[in-house]
């Protein structure tokens, strides 16, 4: 085999092997409930649902080639996924009197089942883009400053949602997104959520941002 053959053949090597660390349950869990969300957006004729599948496809794609980059942490892709999942059960699953899953007051006249997909969702995100920021950092940035980008990014991404969903207001004769003020409430929805995280990640990670102590030396750094 020539040179160049034998360079060609390594990053599909590499590729395939990255695949395979995809945790085969994670794959099949998530196919199984877009399968489900596609038969049940066909039968009722939700439209807008269709949208929704073909942007989760694509988010799906991206977060695939983030992982054959960065490596992320199984558990963030599994949480990931099931955000996928309650975002696809909350506007497909229906409560009764026109209403989804979406419109459920966990509790009444307070927080919606949508605001706690939305404090979920975007915490996930955050840790995403820790994984992805803190991987890349030079060790001389700070890890609080990286953090603090860490939020803002997650803030960022539930930002673009609001986008997609106005956007399918224009596009569509008919959609659940709501009016202003749900959309000031899913924003307050995601700074919870990204807060939580950014809380949760700074306190996990202390012990690792900490100088080291040799045995019976001085700390270093």
């Amino acid at each position: 085999m020539t040179r160049r053959g034998l360079e060609s053949g390594r990053p599909r090597r590499t590729m395939a092997a990255m695949l395979r660390s995809l945790p085969l349950g994670l794959v099949a869990f998530t196919a199984a409930y877009l399968l489900a969300a596609v038969v049940g957006a066909l039968m009722t004729g939700n439209a807008e649902f269709v949208l929704y599948l073909v942007v989760m496809l694509v988010v799906i794609a991206v977060l695939v080639a983030v992982h054959l980059k960065v490596r992320l942490h199984p558990v963030c892709l599994w949480l990931l996924s099931i955000w996928g999942l309650a975002h696809m059960a909350g506007g497909l699953i229906p409560i009764g009197d026109g209403a989804v899953l979406y419109d459920w007051h966990l509790i009444p006249g307070g927080l919606k089942f949508d605001q706690l997909v939305h404090a979920y969702g975007f915490g996930a995100t955050t840790w995403l883009c820790w994984q992805i920021l803190d991987r890349r950092r030079d060790p001389a940035t700070p890890r609080t400053g990286v953090l603090v980008l860490a939020g803002f990014a997650g803030m960022g991404f539930g930002a673009l949602n609001e986008v997609i969903e106005f956007v399918a207001t224009r596009v569509l004769p008919e959609t659940n997104v709501g009016g202003y003020v749900n959309t000031g409430w899913d924003l307050v929805a995601n700074l919870v959520g990204v807060s939580v995280a950014v809380v949760l990640i700074a306190l996990c990670d202390r012990d690792a941002s900490r100088p080291t102590t040799p045995p019976g030396g001085r700390a270093s750094g």
